[in-house]
């Protein structure tokens, strides 16, 4: 029987298909087949204490590749301290661990939010083809503030 949960994750499975984000279908599968499976009791309570962590780890892991591949050496850090680009990226880097610092406390002492910024985060992936990772909310921000101060140096 197709209880509400379910019913939730196959709703997040089509929009992930018709918004063609291999992200959020693949999470809504591999929910629905934890589910089906009769896994949920012991499997829902590990990602949900663990998976954000490992979720971090594993993107960490992908952002160091360059500096372990060699591809990004000592030579290009100190390139990059010249540029404004570097110094508005750190800045963005740190305001993002501080916020989600803070971001993590509210989520844990306020249900309600996290249920909005699920939601939230769904619908943007979805829709406008965001993606639901924190580390690249800091490139945006970067991102954003470099087209500011375009718009008054040009």
């Amino acid at each position: 029987m197709l209880n509400t949960s379910s019913l939730f994750l196959v709703i997040i499975l089509i929009l992930g298909i018709i918004g063609k984000n291999q992200s959020i279908t693949i999470a809504a599968y591999v929910l629905l087949g934890i589910k089906v499976l009769q896994l949920d009791d012991k499997v829902f309570p590990f990602l949900a204490s663990k998976g954000l962590s490992i979720g971090i780890t594993v993107l960490t892991i992908a952002v160091l590749v360059p500096i372990a591949s060699g591809e990004i050496g000592f030579k290009d850090l100190y390139a990059s301290v010249k540029s404004y680009y570097a110094w508005v990226a750190l800045a963005a880097g740190i305001l993002v661990a501080v916020l989600g610092k803070y971001g993590v406390n509210l989520m844990s002492s306020d249900p309600q939010v996290t249920v909005a910024l699920v939601i939230g985060t769904i619908l943007a992936v979805v829709l406008l083809n965001g993606v639901a990772v924190g580390p690249l909310i800091g490139a945006g921000i970067a991102y954003m503030v470099f087209q500011i101060v375009g718009l008054f140096t040009k």
